[in-house]
């Protein structure tokens, strides 16, 4: 297969095959992207807090 080839069946895949997520799709899925990035971060913002904490209790830095 020549790059030529694979470029038209892909384009030809592109116009036919593929499905796109309706707009109300679209905001749903990016909103529970955008909750769970935030959940995480809170997550990992809450574990560095008490291991800090805990490094500091163990090694006596004020």
């Amino acid at each position: 297969m020549n790059i030529r080839q694979y470029v038209q069946e892909s384009l030809e895949e592109f116009r036919t095959k593929m499905t796109w997520p309706t707009w109300t799709n679209l905001q749903q899925t990016t909103g529970v992207v955008l909750l769970a990035s935030v959940l995480l971060a809170l997550v990992i913002f809450g574990m560095d807090t008490v291991s800090n904490q805990l490094l500091k209790l163990i090694y006596g830095v004020k």
